[in-house]
């Protein structure tokens, strides 16, 4: 199988699955009236279709490691649950992050959603995986919590003030709890028993994240966080485009994923997680530049936008010295 020759093409990785993981949703802002809900099936599909690909291809090849269908028969059944269970417990969290957002607005979204995410899975990642220095590492965490903050910031002069709900808050926290609580998951099958490869990884990750959606998607499609419940008849009259749009996401979504499963097989799970939870700022770059979402911001909100990619530098800079220290 493939793997990172050194820690420069692993950082690098990492980097890129930030850019993946912040890019997919671009996919849904380009559909038409179609409900996120039903969004979500053609966008798992895509993960699942991804994951394989890779697992079949640069998974399968190389000296280094164990090929992807050997390794799933030598792997414990306890790994494979390990991944399944991060995958099932990720959709949770992602599905409720997009419900948070569209409840409470990105600005008090991701600061309380991706801040918990990103520290406690970390912390719980090192704890299993104490590949680093803790005391970079742990800076590189702050730096990656203030940049989200800043980004929050920006869209708050943005926006202006919102009306928080207990509703809204409640959500983002649970989401955010479960959003960190998946990185344990995949650094156990990553290290216990017959650990399976980062590609074997991704695989059932996305497979525990597929069989998840046939539990809380219908349930959510019937009784929505936020507006009018759906049916599955919509799914079968939406157009082509937007199913294509939706399996793209998905890809998308799935290239992020394998790049940082594939990444933290060299440099642990806890370093490749918090420079991977760092989406938020590519969105962020996303909405200036393609989405025109700051066209008429004050100069507070461009202020807030320096700060948090300096700060995306600076937390980017500290977990590389974590590894290399």
């Amino acid at each position: 199988m493939y793997s990172p020759a050194n820690f420069a093409t692993a950082l690098v990785m990492t980097a890129f699955s930030a850019v993946f993981w912040g890019s997919w949703a671009n996919t849904y802002k380009g559909t038409k009236n179609y409900a996120f809900e039903l969004f979500y099936w053609d966008y798992i599909v895509g993960v699942v279709l991804c994951s394989l690909a890779f697992a079949l291809t640069l998974g399968s090849r190389g000296v280094v490691g164990e090929p992807f269908l050997a390794n799933v028969s030598a792997a414990s059944g306890a790994d494979i649950g390990y991944a399944m269970v991060g995958g099932f417990i990720f959709n949770i969290a992602n599905l409720l992050l997009v419900a948070g957002i569209a409840i409470a607005g990105l600005a008090i979204a991701f600061p309380i959603a991706i801040g918990i995410a990103v520290i406690e899975g970390v912390l719980l990642s090192y704890a299993l995986q104490p590949k680093g220095n803790g005391a970079y590492l742990a800076a590189g965490v702050t730096l990656a919590t203030a940049a989200i903050i800043f980004d929050a910031l920006a869209y708050r002069r943005l926006t202006g003030a919102m009306k928080v709900t207990r509703k809204g808050i409640v959500i983002n926290v649970v989401s955010g709890l479960l959003m960190g609580a998946f990185a344990p998951f995949v650094t156990k099958s990553l290290t216990a028993g017959h650990p399976l490869t980062p590609y074997s990884v991704a695989v059932f990750f996305s497979l525990g994240a597929f069989v998840c959606c046939f539990f809380i998607n219908p349930y959510l499609m019937s009784h929505p966080l936020l507006g009018q419940p759906v049916s599955f008849s919509g799914f079968w009259k939406a157009p082509a485009r937007d199913h294509a749009l939706g399996v793209l996401g998905g890809i998308v979504w799935g290239f992020g994923g394998c790049f940082n499963f594939i990444a933290a097989g060299f440099v642990g799970v806890a370093i490749s997680y918090a420079i991977g939870q760092s989406s938020p700022m590519i969105a962020a770059l996303w909405g200036v530049l393609v989405w025109k979402e700051f066209r008429g911001a004050d100069g507070k909100a461009w202020g807030y936008l320096g700060l948090m990619f300096l700060a995306y530098l600076g937390a980017v800079t500290m977990i590389a010295l974590a590894y290399q220290s």
